[in-house]
Parts: C-alpha cells; structure tokens; sequence
C-alpha cells in the first residue's frame, strides 16, 4: 500500500511539473563574462605603496536586501562625518576606506561607494534606496513561476535585475570604472553552488577562469551576489580553459591539499584547482547569493592572510611600513530572531520552515566566520610587528624613505561589528522588525539610516579608534611644536 502510494504520488508530481513546465517559456541566462586572451591584459587595482596610508581603514557590508543597503548607507553617512589627521594631511574617514566589500544587499552600497566614492553618497538614496528595486524581478507566485522554480531552478532570470541596476544605479560601469578609480579595493561576493565556497569577483578568480573581469558589469556582479534562491535562477560565468596562461596561486595550490591549511583555504583553492584542471567539465560556475558561504564579504582578505610566507601579505612591504592603525567594521544587518511559531505545540509550516532553515544557516555561518575572521586579523597584527621589528634601519630607509617618527612596534589593529543593537534599545526593535525586501517604504528607510547612524556612532571598537587616533594625533601635534 505504501509502495502503491509513493508510485501514485510520483506519478501525479510529474503530471504537474509536466503542466507546469509547459507554461515556463524559455530563459535568459547566457554567461555574465568574456574572455581574455593573456593575463597580461588583465586589470585590477594598482596596489603600489600609495595605496594605503599611515591609517588604513576597511568595511564589509553584510547582505539583508534593501535592509542591509540601507543600514549600511547610514554607516558610511555616520563615517562621513568625522575628519582625523593622518601624515596626508587632515581627511575624512570615506576619503580614507582602501578595502570594501559586499554580499547581496550590502553589494550594491559597496559597488555603489566604490564606483561614485564619497561625492557620490548624497545621491545613493534617491537612485536606490527610494526606489522599488523589486521592478527588477518578479515577485508573485503563479503557475509561471512555480514552473520556472521547478524546471530552471528559480523564477527569475537575468533579464531584469541586472538590467534595472544597470540603468537605475550603475550607469552601465564595468569592473574597468572600478579599477579606473584605483581605490577602494573592492570585493562583490556571490556563492559557487557547486564548490560551495564563496565566488569573489577580483583578477585572481578571473586569471584562473581566462576571463576579463574588467569588461563584466557591476550590475551583473551584484544581480549574482544578490540571487536569493528559488527567486533566482543561478548565474552563469564561463570557464574559458587555459589558453590564457593563467594559473591558481601557489599559496592557494598548497592550500587545496595540505591538511594543515584551514579549511576555508582547503575549501578555495580546490575549487580553483577544479577551474583550472578540468575546464570542460566545469565550463559554467553557477552563482547564487553571497550570503550562503559568506555573508559580510571577509572571504577574500582571510584568504589573502592565509599566505603566510611573507608576514605584511595581502599588503607590499612598502604599505607595511607606513601603516599605524588599521581599522576594519563588519556592518551585520542581521536580525534578530523573529516568528510567532514558538508559542505553539505545532511545527512552522513548509515555506516558512525553509526561511527558518535557510537563516538558521547563514546566522550559524555568520559568527563562526566573524570569529575566524577576528583571529586572522590578531595574527596579522602580530606577524606584522614581528616583521617590522625585524628590519634593520637601512632596510626600514629603503622602504619607507626616512626614520623620522619611526616606531615599529606600533602598529595596531582594530576589528568591529557594527550590528542592530548598537543602535540602541528604541531603534533595535524597530529595525529586527524590517522583512528581507527590494523594497521598502520611506519611513522605514529613515529608521535604517538613522540606525546604521546611531549604531556606529555607539560602536565600541569605533569610538574607541576616533578617540586613540584623536589623542595620538594631538601628542604628535605637540611634538611637532617643541621641534
């Protein structure tokens, strides 16, 4: 009876997705990238030892759709605000972000802040936070896109979204515009479905793909960053073979087979190893939401860490000597826990249960990697000092130029997380209460910017930094008068 059941039920689900695929139509979704014929003509961002400064400062936005990206902008208004002295002269803290990154939500603020910089962050809000972004994509649930779901994958392809970020917030700009800027380095997450890990659009996965990462969209990068599945079909990037002459790093070969790398490393470079080593069989990555392997974006800076034969990398010799403060924010737009199923006997139901699972995933991932990615940073300061204090003066001068006001020991590093509760206890409620959506009314757009405001405004390890760099630069302020 059983069996009879389980072949009578199969039968009836493929009657359905018959009918139902029948209604699906064809897709969009040829890859987002082209080739490249030499790594040679790869672009990226010119690293030299102008990059960074005596004070270096880095972001990484979390996703959470519309949620995140309007979070987030209030943290970068609020950054926006304060001015400290560095050995260039007096700035203000945006002028000063060398590193960003991005998943999903907190994609498109970073993409966007990267390409326009900060004379471009008066207009973000009325290009994008104003709008209903969900114009981009289809949101109702119909026999259509039951059909896609089941047939493709998601309800929708890459003909919309991608096209309303292109034409409402990027311009058309590639990864050329980015690297055009020089700076801030920035980093778009999405996820490899296959491999599992996260796909981070930068030179080094497009070298091992022979791919030109300078001529894909940013529009695209961030509709891939921001494929939430089911509501997306996965985004293809081509695997272009070898005939470019591009190859895995060789920190991330050994990493892929040494059973003391860590298992993020392990993880990266055997999904690069399986780019490079059989291109026909893995000729299309498939893209999804960042979120799912790496929800603030702080993949590719733990990588970058893990080369540990020189003790300054991802940073040159030249950076490591200048460098005084580093100060890194990882802005959560994550909320809190929410759902009235807890107070019943009975089970959340399917769809909601998905939604369950799902964040019960990313959350658990969330903090796992924020720890992770605290205590690379800690070691990194440590190698770091180590390094510099190990340098004799001629080597010191030939890096750095002079030995006036050189200490070498002084370095330090500061490491934050910028979430909801920084914002206090009248505007957490408020902000947990915001639905992941591309679209949300301008009140509640107000409460998120003033929240990522607040919140970092009332940030331990911020104030913490503004008030040490305020009273290094007086002493040394009083310094210079009693030369």
């Amino acid at each position: 009876m059983v069996a009879f059941r389980s072949r009578w039920t199969g039968a009836l689900l493929a009657v359905a997705t018959t009918a139902l695929t029948a209604c699906a139509g064809a897709v969009f979704n040829d890859p987002i990238n082209e080739p490249i014929a030499s790594v040679a003509d790869q672009g990226g961002w010119p690293l030299g030892p102008d990059q960074f400064g005596s004070t270096v400062v880095g972001v990484a936005f979390s996703g959470g759709g519309m949620r995140a990206s309007a979070f987030s902008y209030g943290v970068l208004s609020e950054l926006d605000r304060y001015e400290i002295q560095t050995d260039r002269g007096p700035r203000r803290m945006t002028e000063m972000v060398d590193l960003i990154s991005g998943v999903s939500g907190g994609s498109v603020t970073a993409a966007y802040f990267g390409l326009k910089g900060r004379e471009g962050l008066p207009a973000f809000r009325t290009r994008f936070l104003d709008r209903d972004a969900e114009q981009g994509f289809d949101t109702d649930i119909n026999l259509t896109s039951i059909a896609r779901i089941l047939q493709d994958g998601g309800a929708n392809d890459r003909s919309k979204f991608p096209r309303w970020l292109d034409e409402n917030v990027f311009d058309g700009a590639t990864y050329a515009s980015l690297f055009a800027r020089k700076r801030p380095l920035v980093w778009i997450a999405a996820s490899d479905i296959y491999s599992r890990v996260p796909f981070v659009f930068e030179p080094i996965t497009f070298n091992v793909l022979c791919s030109d990462l300078s001529k894909v969209k940013l529009s695209e990068a961030v509709a891939a960053s921001a494929a939430v599945p089911g509501v997306f079909i996965p985004m293809n990037v081509e695997n272009f073979g070898a005939g470019c002459g591009g190859k895995v790093p060789q920190f991330m070969q050994r990493g892929a087979v040494s059973d003391t790398s860590p298992a993020t490393l392990q993880a990266s470079g055997a999904a690069l190893m399986r780019y490079r080593g059989d291109p026909d069989r893995y000729r299309y990555v498939k893209l999804l939401d960042g979120g799912l392997t790496d929800n603030f974006g702080i993949h590719s800076l733990a990588i970058a860490r893990s080369e540990r034969d020189r003790p300054y990398m991802p940073m040159t010799a030249e950076q490591a000597v200048r460098v005084n403060r580093f100060l890194y924010m990882v802005v959560d737009a994550g909320r809190g826990p929410a759902g009235d199923w807890q107070r019943s006997i009975d089970s959340p139901g399917g769809v909601e249960i998905a939604s369950i699972v799902t964040d019960v995933a990313i959350d658990s991932g969330v903090y796992k990697g924020y720890d992770y990615f605290t205590a690379i940073m800690k070691d990194w300061q440590a190698d770091l000092r180590r390094w510099r204090c190990s340098l004799s003066s001629g080597e010191v001068l030939k890096l750095r130029g002079t030995l006036q006001g050189w200490r070498c020991a002084d370095v330090t590093f500061s490491v934050g997380r910028v979430t909801f509760a920084d914002a206090g206890p009248d505007l957490k409620p408020l902000l947990d209460q915001v639905p992941t959506r591309f679209k949300l009314d301008p009140a509640t757009i107000d409460v998120l910017v003033t929240g990522g405001e607040t919140a970092l405004r009332n940030n331990t390890t911020f104030r913490n930094f503004i008030g040490k760099a305020a009273r290094r630069d007086l002493s040394a302020s009083l310094a210079r008068s009693f030369d």
